[in-house]
């Protein structure tokens, strides 16, 4: 605020350290049916990296997954539940096939009532907060096929998505159901804006004939919600989008975060604005990996006036995306410029 931005509050606030079993998907906790039961154990490997074992015992069965030690695994002797990092490193991911839909269902519980009453509290305080300052409060996040990539391991649900559709659509339309009970204790609070993290659902990773037949449903029935609990909805899909415009305009989505021009395929952002423009406000037009923390002075201040150019000056909010993460102070320097240029162009 002091810097002359506008900012948002985002909860619930838990950071990365308090999620030690879903790190990448923020929001409430995630919780198991009482009855799961979990193991781990390591397996020595003779000249390579050893092997992490997790078992879910649940009544409907067990699932099981392993990982790769590999020297770069963040998370000691523990598999998270769901997590980016153990994808490429899984040597069997925990979900393979229909069988095991019965025993996930123990995995995908409710919230529970003393987490719906701990968000409860610190919604009142988010909300005073928010209304005395003036700034944007936002809560999700909504999940759908980055879960089932989670869940089943990115190539492999590619490849399901052409072999077993109907396995596909019966695994989000369980995680729809799931994300819905967690949505309607979000907007409770009440919050002016839901996001769902939609990254793995571009056109990267589906083809445009699954996304309708398969994730536009659910993710109408999201909107629609956010809509009578009176929160706009935003989607987080930097890569991929290009194809999925019209799905995401009969989705009724007000919001499409994460408009990156140089990381994300398909992103045409002239396109984009002729397009949405009328209907969706694009959040985004600058690469913050790429432009912000290894750009130039001159490429940083090109980028920004090519974003307010092509995206603005209505309906556009600029940021990077999707994020800036190396505090460095090349990337402090091109932070104060991206700021300056915004400034002088509006």
């Amino acid at each position: 605020l002091e810097m002359g931005l506008d900012s948002m509050l985002f909860i619930p606030t838990a950071p990365r350290p308090q999620r030690p079993d879903h790190p990448d998907l923020r929001g409430l906790p995630v919780r198991f049916h009482p009855k799961v039961k979990t193991k781990e154990w390591r397996e020595p490997v003779k000249g390579d990296f050893d092997i992490l074992h997790k078992e879910y015992s649940t009544p409907a069965g067990k699932l099981t997954t392993s990982i790769r030690l590999s020297d770069d695994w963040t998370h000691g002797e523990h598999i998270p539940f769901v997590d980016d990092f153990q994808v490429p490193r899984a040597l069997k991911p925990l979900v393979t096939g229909p069988g095991d839909l019965a025993a996930l269902a123990y995995l995908l519980s409710p919230p529970p009532a003393e987490d719906v009453a701990r968000f409860t509290e610190e919604a009142h305080q988010a909300r005073r907060f928010a209304s005395e300052r003036d700034v944007l409060l936002a809560g999700g996040w909504g999940v759908g096929v980055d879960m089932a990539d989670w869940l089943c391991g990115m190539q492999e649900l590619m490849v399901l998505t052409i072999e077993q559709p109907d396995f596909v659509t019966e695994i989000l339309e369980m995680i729809y159901r799931w994300n819905r009970q967690r949505m309607e204790v979000v907007l409770s609070a009440p919050v002016d804006l839901f996001i769902r993290r939609a990254w793995y659902e571009g056109c990267d990773f589906l083809t445009p004939d699954f996304y309708r037949k398969a994730v536009l449903p659910g993710l109408q029935a999201e909107v629609n919600l956010a809509h009578e609990k009176g929160a706009k909805f935003g989607y987080i899909c930097s890569s991929g989008a290009g194809p999925l415009l019209d799905c995401f305009l009969e989705a009724g989505l007000d919001v499409l975060i994460g408009v990156d021009p140089v990381q994300g395929t398909h992103t045409n952002l002239r396109a984009f604005k002729e397009k949405l423009g009328r209907r969706v406000c694009l959040w985004g037009g600058v690469s913050g990996a790429i432009t912000v923390e290894t750009g130039t002075e001159e490429e940083v201040r090109t980028a920004v006036r090519q974003a307010i150019d092509l995206l603005g000056p209505r309906g556009f909010i600029l940021s990077p995306v999707d994020n800036i993460t190396e505090d460095t102070a090349a990337t402090w320097r091109n932070v104060k410029v991206f700021i300056d240029e915004w400034k002088a162009r509006t």
